[in-house]
This record gives structure tokens, sequence and C-alpha cells, in this order.
């Protein structure tokens, strides 16, 4: 058996470490140089089986995939989304698996956490500067209802979504409503969930957290219609795509309720430009893309996808494949 590391960026040593390498060479037969796209060609990797990669995976076509990797039998992106680049694999019969499992954890604990301290009025009460300031500040906390029995919207119960609805439940005594047209009202119920509307949430929650899938379908779905019934205190937290949000309603939104807030982890694009508008109000807190997994984080992964190789060889039930089904719904 062969295998290679395929990776335009500089993301392999980040993710695979020195010991999950040793596993794939002695292994998996795996190549000791990393792999670009321009590096490949015609001849040199016909009898390539397996492909280990994470973010900065190239994008290829059916044709370059059928034509440079004939033996090519799977794919293992230790990393998270697999959208841009999976669908010619699969069309080609070559197996994808995806650490997108390994990935939620992390995004799923960052979002808990801004949610707790959301509902607490935290990020209206951020920054006191002056004994004035601490006084208009904890008033403006005050709005908030804290976290018993508070009301979370989830808008997407995929893997992350779960995960966040899982920590919740287990940590907090929360009400949850979930928007998510893929989730069958029986597994809503064993999640211990209310199904309902995107409007209904931004009209009856404290407290929103975005984790739709990213597709055509939900660019720019988080509309206006939805942020205009946002609560005046009320917090919105994206750590989903910044493409989801209408940017331009979320400022005439937020410019209006000086209460409300929003977390912004992702945006589109991605940086904002120097003199966006996000960037000037008091009440939008902006972080670079934090929430998925770095440094340490980044180890599970990598974990994750040679588990799910010695699994697929060994003839094992692999638990991370991506199928073209999944790609409707996945993040």
């Amino acid at each position: 058996m062969r295998s290679v590391f395929l990776n335009d960026g500089n993301s392999i040593s980040t993710v695979w470490r020195e010991a999950e390498i040793k596993v794939l060479q002695t292994e998996f037969g795996l190549d000791d140089k990393i792999y670009k796209k321009s590096d490949l060609n015609l001849e040199d990797f016909k009898d390539v089986v397996f492909i280990f990669s994470t973010w900065g995976m190239p994008e290829m076509s059916c044709e370059e995939i059928r034509t440079i990797f004939p033996s090519l039998e799977a794919v293992f992106y230790a990393a998270g989304s697999v959208q841009f680049f999976a669908r010619p694999f699969l069309e080609c019969g070559v197996k994808v698996f995806s650490a997108w499992a390994a990935n939620a954890v992390p995004v799923a604990e960052f979002a808990a956490a801004q949610i707790i301290l959301a509902a607490k009025g935290y990020f209206s009460a951020f920054g006191v500067k002056s004994t004035a300031d601490r006084a208009e500040k904890q008033r403006l906390s005050h709005m908030y209802p804290g976290n018993y029995r508070v009301k979370v919207g989830i808008l997407g119960a995929g893997q992350i979504g779960k995960l966040v609805i899982k920590l919740l439940n287990q940590n907090y005594s929360v009400k949850i409503k979930v928007f998510d047209p893929f989730l069958p009202d029986s597994e809503a119920d064993k999640l211990g969930v209310e199904k309902t509307d995107m409007e209904t949430i931004f009209s009856t929650c404290t407290v929103i957290s975005n984790h739709l899938a990213n597709n055509k379908d939900t660019q720019k779905i988080i509309n206006r219609r939805c942020l205009d019934k946002m609560l005046p205190y009320a917090v919105f937290i994206n750590t989903g795509r910044g493409a989801q949000v209408d940017d331009e309603a979320l400022i005439d939104v937020l410019s209006a309720r000086p209460g409300a807030a929003a977390l912004l982890d992702v945006t589109d694009p991605e940086p904002l430009p120097d003199n966006h508008p996000f960037y000037g109000m008091k009440n939008v807190f902006i972080t670079p893309h934090i929430a998925g997994s770095q440094e340490k984080e980044c180890e599970r992964m990598a974990e994750y996808m040679l588990a799910e190789a010695k699994r697929l060889v060994g003839g094992e039930r692999c638990e991370y494949e991506v199928t073209l089904e999944m790609l409707k719904t996945m993040a």
C-alpha cells in the first residue's frame, strides 16, 4: 500500500504530529514528502491508495482524480468541512472521511461558553472604564435574564449543534429551541429541544447561536426578516459561516438596539476590510475564527483520521465517512 500527504498549505505539521506520521509510514506506506497539487503528474501517483490531508487540501476535478490517482480508494481529511473538495472524489467512487466530529468539539465548547456568558449580559457589561461606565454597564447586564430557564436558540442541529445542545442540557437549566428542517421530530424529542422556525427563535430567545450547514441554500438565510425580530437585549453568536448573515440588516438592527450584541467568530469576507462598520460598533465583538481546532486541539483530528484508516483497512465499520447525500446538510 502507498499513501501520500496532499496539501497546498502549511498545516500538515500543525495537525499531523510525529507519532501519527510514524504510524502512517509504517502501516500505510506514507511517502516522506508532502505533495502539492502542482507536484502531481500522470505517472508517479498511479499506485496511491490513500490520501491524507487537512486544511489546505486542494480541489480536484473528476478527470484529474481518475487520471492521476486511478488506484485511489480513500481520502482522510483531518479537519472539518469537506464541502469545497469532496464531491468530485465521491463521484469517482473514492471514499472521503472527515474529522468533522473532532473539529466539532472545540467549536461546541466555544459556542456553549459564549452562550452562558451572553445570557448573563457579560458582553454588554464588558470593558468598564470608569465609575459611571460601571453603573451603566451593570444596568445593561441586568436586563439579561441569566441562565436559569433562559431561552436559547440553536440554528442547525448537525454535529456541532447537537454537541452544543448536549453541553447545555447536561450542565445548565436552559430551554432550547432549534431550527433545523432536517431534524426529525423524534430526534428533537430525544435531544430535549423544541423545533420551531427561525423567526420564532429570534423573537423569543435571549441567545441565538448559528450552526447551519454551509451551502447555497443557506447564503444570507439569517436575513432582515429574522434579525428585525431580535429582542432588545439579546445576543447573536456566529461560529458557522459569515456568508449566512445579511450584514447590512445586522448592522441596522444592532444600531437600533444598543443593548443587544453580536459575537462573530466568522465574517464574510474574512477578514473584513478595515473600514467595515462592524469594527466601530460597541455591541459587535469579533474574534479571528478561533472556535475550531487550534494548537493541541488539532491533534484530536489526526487521531480520529488515523483510527478511521485503521478501521477501513481492518474491515471494521467506519464512523466518519462522508456521502454525497450528507453534503446536502453538512456544515
